[in-house]
């Protein structure tokens, strides 16, 4: 199991919050971060499976 920090953890709330796929850019706005540092997050998550991403938009993975 994979320590979430402050930001893994606004990333995954703002794509739990939208019925959409994010890009990078909407994710880093909706957080208030720089798209750098969001995309480091996004990175980490991707490779622990809790987001997929299709076409550079972003979404949640169910793990139930």
């Amino acid at each position: 199991m994979v320590k979430l920090n402050k930001t893994d953890k606004l990333v995954l709330e703002a794509l739990k919050s939208e019925a959409k796929e994010l890009t990078l850019q909407e994710i880093a706005e909706k957080i208030g971060e720089s798209p750098k540092k969001t995309f480091k997050s996004l990175r980490k998550l991707f490779q622990n499976e809790y987001v997929d991403t299709k076409a550079r938009k972003y979404t949640i993975i169910n793990k139930e």
